[in-house]
């Protein structure tokens, strides 16, 4: 696994959001303060064909990214509900393969759910696709179109930074108080 401590310096976050038949992905670097796009999109799995072809598929693709953009860290939502129990389980088995991908590349794994999400780019943790697709342009400055799923993988990306962040001024401010308290 790499160095969790590394967040405080230039970061490269990859965001996964899995889907069984489409999978997205959006890669951030971080200085510290503020997020930089450098990639996203969607894998594309093909809609007929066995289960375990369409996940060897989105697996392979993964790890192709994770090795081309060489993530520090991974991140990927937290499901805690479904439609149903079909799009549970078809959910289960993409996201299965994301966690697979990244045991496998040695990367340190991170999750977010949906209210924490909405709640770090938009604010509000009811938002809308629509919302959080319009906030993750104007937060890392893109113009033109995001395709959806690789909106929400950046979102998930953007998320994490946030999350590292606090954690950081947090524990920056504990730091001081107990230096102050030495005193």
């Amino acid at each position: 696994m790499k160095n969790p401590a590394k967040s405080n310096a230039f970061l490269k976050i990859l965001g996964v959001d899995p889907g069984s038949l489409v999978c997205g992905y959006g890669v951030i670097v971080s200085n510290g303060r503020e997020a930089s796009y450098v990639t996203s999109g969607t894998i594309n799995a093909a809609p007929c064909g066995p289960l375990h072809h369409r996940l060897r598929h989105i697996y392979e693709s993964l790890v192709a990214i994770i090795r081309e953009h060489r993530p520090d860290d991974i991140v990927v939502e937290k499901i805690f509900f479904a439609k149903g129990a079909k799009a549970a389980l078809s959910l289960g088995h993409a996201r299965g393969v994301v966690l697979l991908a990244a045991a496998s590349e040695q990367l340190t794994l991170h999750e977010c759910t949906a209210l924490q999400v909405k709640k770090a780019v938009v604010g509000y943790g009811r938002a809308e696709k629509r919302q959080v697709q319009e906030m993750v342009k104007m937060i890392l400055r893109l113009r033109g179109t995001i395709s959806p799923d690789g909106a929400d993988a950046l979102a998930l990306a953007l998320c994490h930074m946030n999350t590292l962040q606090f954690n950081n001024a947090v524990d920056r401010d504990v730091s001081a108080g107990r230096d102050g308290a030495a005193k």
